[in-house]
């Protein structure tokens, strides 16, 4: 999140220098000025403001401490939150909601904006390295925080060892293409290996011992535990800096929990579910979400005259949360190949990386 005084500052002197045609020494005079301004009032806060700041605006702490408990740890995550929501709270009536609702929207700014702030934002916005230059160059610097990221491939195409190495990366100076911040790790597949950890770090320089400090683990058993562990996770990115939420992977549990055509409804609803959880954490935190997902092979009259047969699963639930989708294929001996699948901004192309012992890197000519 950047500093809205900045946003304004660059706006004003931006607007007064195109239509007043005012000097470059008067803008830098009004600059300092506002610099100045900003200097001597309140501290801005910056970052997700935590729940019990609406205390402060009418909210008893017997409320708060309800909300907290229901998974609300953030005065965002109430805001981004339909009223049903609240509702379904033990204690909070209709018109608490609303009250709720009324006191966080006056903190959180919901409205229209320009396009013009829109894009000052944008540029600040951190990227992660893959540990690849040739992949970063094909997502125009690394992953993007503050959206999810899917990863699907048949097996042994890499996803699993990109996470591992940006588990890693994360912890990086922002220079240097990391976050400055730790990694939240949640592992449906029992595939997670520290040692792995230790190699990538070796490759940066990195104290191991540190970096395994900054990775919390958690392995999920069934959808509905994965779930509840993104309200454990809300609650320890309040506290501390996350740079990147993994989940590897985020469909493998639906597909056992949940067979056959009469529960796809139930799945793809839950599953939505979670994923709007993760989008959430996003929009909060400003943390990358990184996904991985299975793939399923077609066997309709379609595959006939399709050249690769293999599709990601979780439907168009899966297809429409994820913000840029990444198909992994293999190549040549450690060789893979990855694919802008579907993105609102990077152009459809391919990038050759290598499966290293420290981690994902650039192939070998």
């Amino acid at each position: 999140m950047i500093n809205q005084f900045a946003i304004f500052l660059y706006l004003e002197i931006s607007r007064s220098y195109n239509k007043n045609k005012i000097t470059a020494s008067r803008c830098l005079e009004m600059a300092a000025k506002t610099t100045s301004a900003i200097t001597s009032s309140q501290e801005v806060a910056v970052g997700p403001m935590p729940t019990s700041k609406l205390e402060q605006h009418g909210l008893s702490a017997n409320d708060v401490k309800k909300l907290e408990e229901a998974g609300f740890h953030t005065v965002e995550a109430i805001a981004f939150a339909p009223k049903k929501h609240l509702m379904g709270i033990k204690g909070i009536s209709e018109a608490k909601a609303d009250k709720i609702l009324s006191e966080a929207s006056k903190l959180i700014p919901m409205g229209f904006t320009t396009a013009t702030e829109v894009h000052l934002q944008r540029a600040e916005q951190i990227k992660l390295t893959t540990g690849s230059k040739e992949l970063d160059k094909l997502l125009e610097g690394g992953i993007e925080t503050g959206s999810i990221t899917e990863i699907f491939g048949e097996f042994r195409t890499g996803k699993t060892q990109i996470c591992h190495t940006m588990a890693v990366t994360c912890q990086l100076p922002i220079d240097l293409g990391g976050g400055e911040g730790k990694c939240l790790y949640i592992d449906t597949e029992g595939t997670f290996r520290p040692e792995r950890l230790l190699s990538v770090s070796e490759r940066y320089g990195l104290d191991g011992s540190h970096v395994l400090d900054n990775v919390a683990y958690a392995r999920a058993y069934n959808s509905d535990h994965q779930n509840a562990l993104l309200q454990q996770a809300s609650a320890m990115m309040l506290e501390s800096r996350y740079a990147l939420l993994v989940v590897d992977s985020a469909t493998s549990l639906y597909r056992t929990d949940y067979a056959g055509r009469g529960e796809l409804s139930a799945r793809q609803i839950h599953l939505g579910q979670f994923l709007r959880r993760l989008l959430r954490l996003a929009d909060e935190f400003g943390v990358a979400v990184v996904i991985t997902n299975q793939v399923v092979a077609q066997v309709d009259a379609a595959a006939m005259f399709s050249a690769d047969p293999k599709k990601p699963i979780g439907g168009n639930i899966m297809a429409h949360a994820s913000t840029t989708r990444l198909y992994l294929r293999k190549g040549r001996g450690e060789t893979r190949i990855c694919k802008i699948y579907d993105s609102p901004c990077l152009p459809e192309s391919e990038a050759v990386f290598a499966i290293l012992p420290d981690g994902i890197g650039d192939a070998k000519d």
